[in-house]
């Protein structure tokens, strides 16, 4: 089956208001760019966002915020966006933070079809409020519930017309356990090939799992903090 959609505003043309968007990426490395940039040109609003940082002020999920798209975000960091601090502040957006680890074991399982698994991060932290507790070999554990979402925005390095999917390097950060937990992936990538084309041997997400494809037109590639060495030594 073909996968390819011809642009990325036909990809997300069933995204609506209210929606909950699970966005690849760690940092500004291997994020949806052209996914989100078509985010915003539609327009939706009342967004749950699901990822593992909020992007950076007027980049990646920053677009979201200051186009006012996002109602709550579900993420393990925020310390990079000034914009969604003060909007938490304000009331404007519900912020909802997870310990990284529990972040991916909740979306693993939601692909794998469990709905919640014990684990003794964060017990007797404000992580534990109003969730359920036991005591497993005289420790104790928190149930947390699996995190699925309705659409998934993945960013590969290949792919092909079926859905398979190859990430490069750091970019294989939450994509492949993201396009798993949703109703509907949609994945852009910087290079599309014909069927056939990719080694079995290097896919990461099969296609089964990847309802639409599209090569990306524009990648900045931005790097979060430049970090050089003086001296040059």
């Amino acid at each position: 089956m073909n996968k390819v959609v011809a642009s990325v505003d036909e990809a997300i043309k069933d995204v609506s208001d209210g929606a909950s968007i699970m966005i690849g990426g760690f940092g500004l490395c291997g994020i949806p760019e052209n996914l989100i940039r078509a985010l915003v040109r539609k327009r939706v609003k009342n967004l749950t966002t699901i990822s593992n940082n909020a992007g950076v002020d007027g980049f990646g999920v920053g677009l979201l915020l200051s186009a006012g798209q996002i109602r709550k975000h579900i993420g393990t960091y925020v310390g990079e966006n000034k914009l969604l601090e003060q909007m938490v502040l304000q009331g404007k957006v519900e912020l909802e933070l997870v310990p990284q680890g529990t972040f991916s074991e909740r979306m693993r399982v939601a692909g794998a079809g469990i709905p919640a698994f014990f684990t003794p991060t964060g017990v007797g932290t404000l992580v534990a409020e109003n969730k359920e507790t036991r005591e497993f070999d005289g420790r104790m554990y928190l149930m947390e519930r699996a995190l699925k979402a309705d659409f998934a925005f993945v960013k590969a390095w290949k792919g092909d017309e079926l859905g398979n999917l190859v990430y490069r390097k750091t970019a294989r950060n939450f994509n492949p356990i993201m396009a798993t937990a949703a109703k509907v992936t949609i994945a852009e990538v910087e290079h599309l090939v014909p069927r056939g084309e990719l080694d079995p041997d290097t896919i990461h997400t099969p296609s089964v799992y990847v309802k639409r494809i599209f090569q990306g037109e524009l990648f900045e590639r931005r790097i979060e903090k430049r970090m050089v060495r003086k001296g040059g030594g």
